[in-house]
């Protein structure tokens, strides 16, 4: 059974001038592992997280930080939670997640 479906997209140069504009907004939204990746994969990083909230219900309180997205073996994309977006899984009895970058 599927709970939920998201999906976002972003513009690349309109998020990067975003991110030029507010520094601290790279802070806010990526890990420390995701922070210093290029723009193209911050830009399809931040779209996944936007969209995995939306999956979600995006309820108040979500911290970003606590969805991270990571390359398994294989190089496929997953999400890795922790903290409140962790809570919100268990909360809603989701046993597996599946993440497309483009």
């Amino acid at each position: 059974m599927i709970l939920g479906v998201g999906i976002d997209v972003v513009d690349v140069a309109r998020f990067g001038e975003t991110l030029t504009r507010t520094p601290r907004l790279r802070e806010r939204l990526f890990t420390q592992q995701e922070r210093d990746l290029p723009l193209n994969s911050l830009a399809a990083w931040f779209a996944a997280k936007e969209a995995f909230a939306k999956a979600l219900g995006a309820p108040v309180g979500l911290d970003w930080q606590d969805a991270e997205v990571r390359r398994d073996e294989s190089r496929q994309p997953r999400f890795e939670v922790r903290g409140t977006v962790a809570a919100r899984v268990a909360e809603l009895g989701i046993t597996s997640v599946h993440l497309s970058l483009s």
